[in-house]
């Protein structure tokens, strides 16, 4: 049987490595946020560019 006291210390430790994990993707997830940012007004441009390129589609008068 182990120590208590070492059974003590590996939970501290463990503790101390869980937070530095999750400090760690807590800063991954902040630092993804522009990317998707960024790739909504890059295929926003693309959309505005291809609409311009296109020449317009003749309308059909009814009556």
């Amino acid at each position: 049987m182990t120590d208590p006291e070492t059974h003590l210390s590996l939970h501290h430790l463990r503790a101390v490595d869980l937070h530095a994990q999750a400090d760690a993707h807590r800063l991954a997830a902040q630092a993804r946020q522009p990317r998707h940012l960024r790739t909504r007004v890059g295929w926003t441009l693309v959309e505005i560019g291809l609409r311009l390129a296109t020449p317009p589609q003749p309308t059909v008068a009814t009556g």
